[in-house]
């Protein structure tokens, strides 16, 4: 027997006040997420090493080799890929990385580009600088030259890569 005055809410109440909670959540969750025009999906932020050198390959997309100059000078980069070092050093930020960037793209913020680097990690983050920046096209090349758990890279794939123009 329930003491008096305390109402205890049916099956059917509780149902709906949680039914309520969702419904809001959802319309929140709406109100947050990015507009898609009809008929569009997100992109992915990732690209496959192989479908970049595509891309690349027919003048779709350039490639940014984020590495440092010695990398560079040990495996080659991709074909036909700019070379501008994130971090030329270790610990050491290149300044003038969005300029470069934004030079080997003619000053077109909305040119397709995919970075690359050893495995990922690199790459990760010049992107998100890159789209922080206002590129509005910028993907990840996230297995790297070498590979990691995102695929087997672009050298194992046996993708083309040529000497380092700058080193």
């Amino acid at each position: 027997m329930e003491p008096r005055g305390v109402h205890r809410p049916t099956l059917a109440a509780r149902r709906g006040i949680s039914g309520c909670l969702l419904l809001l959540l959802a319309i929140g969750w709406l109100a947050l997420a990015p507009r898609v025009p009809a008929g569009e999906a997100l992109p992915s932020p990732l690209i496959e090493a192989s479908a970049a050198a595509a891309l690349a390959g027919s003048g779709e997309l350039i490639v940014v080799d984020v590495r440092t100059p010695g990398e560079w000078a040990r495996t080659g980069v991709p074909s036909g890929a700019s070379e501008i070092s994130l971090f030329p050093s270790p610990g050491v930020t290149n300044g003038k990385f969005i300029d470069q960037v934004l030079a080997a793209v003619g000053g077109d913020k909305s040119t397709p580009i995919a970075t690359i680097c050893a495995s990922g990690g690199r790459s990760s983050i010049a992107r998100d600088m890159l789209q922080k920046n206002g590129f509005t096209a910028v993907y990840d090349i996230s297995e790297g030259m070498l590979g990691s758990k995102n695929g087997p890279g672009w050298l194992r794939r046996g993708l083309p890569v040529e000497a380092c123009r700058t080193c």
